[in-house]
């Protein structure tokens, strides 16, 4: 007979910590946290493995499973001492999901239940308060009616804002027995109303609702969008945790909270939290109430007149500050932990890795290898390199004017500027469609707003603290966040906001600022981050472990000065290309293309050398003797040539020709794919004094710098598009002659190396011949997947997306590296070439070089370097770094 469903509670529990694949995150905890002796309500977990086997199985159960759901539920009764479904002292439960990997608000709750109408006169005589009880059952028709039954919960709220307006009051607290019987009836009329049958009385019926939307939850649209934000596969399943439900919702000595070990924020090693008195814990998520500070410090920092927990509730506030240490002691990083205090008795509901901004990431696993709590190995493995993106975001200029709006509380940190929309939606349309940034701003947000906040640079929430679902969700994805801005009315319908007198609407643009709280009209300068403190010493541990070396693509001094900010080691791309362009420059260019002979490429070509020269010049001195791989020129000619009448008028009368004739030089030129057409060395080919014009200028300023400064400078010169040898060949002969004839006229000689680009198929099988000329290979991995795939990156967006979706693809290859296909013509090409040139020199260049999961392959094949923007090169050396402690997937080794 299959396990199903493990027990855990009153002092231990038939699972552990390391059963997460199984038993899910948050039944995997709360197994561990009941064999540890911490007071976790009693309760069970039916496993993954059942949620597989109900989507296989159309969506049934397996026949053995009722019978341990009930042997799990008579252990519980026994712990808790009452009877699921007894109409004089009801068991009540909670029903939650679980999933492997977190995924906040993304599947739903259901609390009370086993609640009905004989059961809630039962509950208000036990516990003496009908208040609480009436309140308990109307939570639980609102919440099993909306996520089981599918009655949209705006429904209930009407109802109960109407209450209260006929009572004259603003808060749910402020109603009484007799009212929230009302709204129970009211609730119960709704109901049938909608679905022409009454609200399920038999508490069996009611848990076996709650267990199958829970899994239904699981394929629901807004999971779908977050497992695919999240590379969550769809496999995993989740589990469904029964649970006895203790209520911090019976009077002033009970109270419910969610805290963290340290602030996710900031990383600072002080408790941080916020609890409610009198209230369930739905109310702290959903940012209904403002809550209070768990400490005394915390209630300083957020300048609250509301007075702390260790101020209200001395002795379980010591008990939780004593969980607090103990459990992070045990899983050895930060923990976010949910409790209820039940009349005064207090309730661990769960624990998991907290959810943290990067900064605080950083400075927690410093902290945390200093404290000798874990390796400094450790602390490399715990941030996720793609993370780093967002300490490397800006901040706002503090001299910069500003004219502040409204404060709310700092729930993400980063700075952002856009226009304001008021609906997810909104959010989606006007930055694909209207190609605008965006600061998204709601009352509160919901799960269902994924999609929109995905695509913000900022998001404004006048409800909710800095554990609402808007703060979580903004912290996990980097983008700055202000919540809870309560001064600050929102009006849906006429698409505006209204703060102190002013109204502000959609497309008007605001600036918010995550780490202070603060909202701004119009748009605020930002300036770049200082990376020093815990990101610098992290760096300094992640490069004593690296073996990959880590440069940068960059062809301007403003990239290449960039780029050494953040730790290159020298440039592994310069695309020459890109200096063409070039307002003083491209001119001579289009003179070049239209010339009708060699002789007048030549004078063209002339006019561009002293422009070329001091491009590398620039370069070489920032790079200070690291090395500088400079790409010959690649794109087709045709790229260079003018579109508008103006710029055809322009060159016409620069070249001495008249506009007939470049537009008839434009149509020779235009090519049906010039992706794969007359471009790379096939240019050098047909026409070898650009190439070797290019040579002249690199040798030119080598010799300049090196005599100088004094300092070693070794171009290396790249040959792009190669497919055969005799191609390498003929470029490298005529490389080799201008450096001899610059050399002579210099009187003086830098060494040099000339490789080439392996981004074509051929080539990368015909490695050992061509590795006979060539002194390394750099893998243009863009153009390798292009030809490889067959696709060309700028039009596969849409398709790709169909194919990710139907599981032809997992990932898009032009993101992530294809490891079977491009991946073994990266690995033949490199055992090939070495074969021939034993330590030839290998890199890779391409979008892959800053991707963590690629690099974890270019460790694995044996490069030498990786070669990313300048923005990306942290991340590469914090990936790398991963890589070298055998993380092949870099994903930050939670």
């Amino acid at each position: 007979m299959s396990k199903w469903v493990y027990g855990f509670g009153g002092g231990r529990a038939e699972g552990r910590a390391d059963m997460k694949n199984l038993l899910g995150g948050k039944g995997a905890n709360l197994a561990e946290m009941a064999n540890l002796g911490i007071p976790v309500p009693p309760g069970f977990t039916i496993t993954t493995e059942v949620c597989t086997y109900y989507y296989e199985n159309g969506e049934t159960y397996p026949a053995d499973i009722k019978e341990q759901v009930s042997e799990a539920m008579s252990r519980i009764e026994e712990i808790m001492g009452k009877t699921f479904g007894d109409n004089a002292d009801p068991l009540l439960v909670s029903v939650r999901s679980g999933a492997r990997a977190s995924m906040p608000g993304m599947m739903d709750t259901i609390l009370n239940l086993g609640l009905n109408d004989l059961s809630v006169e039962g509950l208000a005589k036990k516990s003496g308060d009908p208040r609480f009880a009436y309140d308990s059952y109307r939570r639980f028709i609102q919440m099993y009616s909306d996520v089981v039954l599918g009655v949209d919960h705006h429904h209930f709220e009407e109802i109960l804002e109407s209450v209260k307006d006929d009572r004259g009051i603003k808060l749910d607290t402020e109603l009484t027995a007799d009212d929230w019987k009302k709204v129970v009836a009211q609730y119960k009329e709704k109901v049938k109303a909608q679905l022409g049958k009454p609200f399920p009385q038999n508490v069996q019926d009611q848990l076996w609702g709650a267990v199958g939307a829970v899994f239904g939850s699981w394929m629901n649209q807004r999971a779908i969008t977050y497992r695919r934000l999240h590379e969550i596969p769809a496999s995993w399943g989740t589990a469904v945790n029964v649970q006895a439900m203790v209520f911090g919702n019976m009077g002033d000595d009970c109270c419910t909270g969610v805290c963290f070990t340290r602030d996710p924020s900031t990383g600072e090693n002080a408790f941080y939290g916020e609890f409610l008195v009198n209230a369930q814990g739905e109310d702290v998520v959903a940012g209904i109430r403002t809550p209070q500070q768990l400490t005394l410090h915390g209630r300083e920092l957020q300048h609250s007149d509301l007075p702390s927990m260790e101020e209200v509730m001395p002795d379980v506030f010591k008990e939780l500050n004593a969980i607090r240490h103990k459990l992070e002691a045990h899983y050895r990083d930060m923990q976010d932990m949910e409790f209820t205090v039940q009349q005064k008795r207090l309730w661990m509901l769960q624990t998991r890795t907290g959810k943290r901004t990067t900064k605080a990431a950083l400075k927690i696993a410093v902290d945390m290898a200093r404290e000798g709590l874990i390796t400094r190995k450790d602390a490399i493995g715990r941030i996720d390199p793609a993370a780093l993106d967002q300490l490397l975001h800006p901040t706002l200029d503090p001299k910069a004017p500003r004219q502040l709006l409204a404060r709310g509380l700092p729930a993400s940190p980063g700075a952002a500027s856009g226009r304001i929309v008021f609906s997810a939606d909104e959010a989606e349309v006007w930055v694909k469609d209207k190609k605008e940034k965006v600061i998204l701003v709601r009352i509160e947000t919901s799960p269902e707003d994924i999609g929109g906040m995905h695509v913000s640079e900022g998001i404004l929430t006048t409800r909710g603290g800095m554990t609402s679902h808007a703060a979580v969700v903004a912290r996990g994805m980097g983008t700055p966040c202000v919540a809870g801005c309560g001064e600050i009315r929102v009006d849906y319908a006429a698409k505006q906001m209204k703060v102190a007198g002013k109204v502000v609407s959609e497309g008007d643009v605001i600036t918010i600022d995550g780490g202070t709280g603060e909202v701004f009209m119009g748009s605020v300068p930002t300036v770049q981050p200082e990376l020093t403190g815990d990101f610098a010493t992290l760096m300094e541990w992640v490069d004593t472990i690296r073996t990959l070396k880590v440069r940068a693509n960059a062809e301007t001094p403003t990239d290449a000065a960039t780029a050494r900010k953040f730790g290159a080691e020298g440039i592994g791309l310069c695309r020459t290309e890109h200096m063409f362009f070039d307002p003083q420059r491209i001119l001579a260019v289009r003179e070049m293309i239209l010339a009708s002979d060699e002789a007048g490429r030549k004078v063209a070509l002339a006019k561009l050398i002293p422009f070329q020269r001091q491009d590398f010049i620039d370069l070489f001195l920032i790079m200070q003797g690291l090395p500088v791989t400079i790409r010959l020129l690649d794109p087709p000619l045709h790229e260079f040539l003018p579109h508008t009448e103006v710029e055809i008028a322009e060159i016409a009368k620069a070249a001495g020709v008249d506009v007939d004739t470049v537009k008839q030089r434009n149509a020779s030129l235009h090519e049906s794919n010039p992706m794969l057409g007359h471009r790379g060395c096939r240019l050098g080919i047909t026409y070898p004094e650009i190439y070797e014009m290019q040579a002249r200028a690199i040798f030119e300023a080598a010799v300049h710098v090196s005599r100088d400064t004094g300092r070693t400078v070794t171009p290396e010169i790249m040959i792009p598009l190669v497919g055969a040898k005799k191609e390498l060949d003929l470029m490298k002969a005529s490389i080799d002659k201008v450096a001899a004839e610059v050399f002579a006229e210099q009187s003086y000689a830098v060494k040099y190396h000339v490789g080439t680009m392996i981004e074509l198929p051929r080539a990368a099988l015909l490695a050992g011949e061509i590795a006979e000329s060539a002194e390394f290979f750099s893998f243009g991995t863009n153009d390798l997947t292009q030809t490889t795939f067959g696709m060309s990156r700028d039009d596969s967006g849409p398709f790709l997306e169909v194919y990710r979706a139907k599981g032809i693809y997992d990932h898009d290859p032009f993101a992530q590296l294809d490891q079977q296909g491009v991946g073994e013509l990266v690995k033949i090409a490199g055992e090939r070439g070495r074969a021939t040139r034993p330590g030839l020199k290998l890199g890779i260049c391409g979008e892959h070089g800053g991707d963590p999961s690629s690099i974890g392959f270019c460790q694995k094949v044996g490069l030498d370097y990786v070669s990313c923007s300048p923005y990306r090169v942290p991340i590469a050396r914090l990936s790398a770094a991963q890589a070298a402690l055998g993380d092949t997937k870099g994903s930050g080794m939670h």
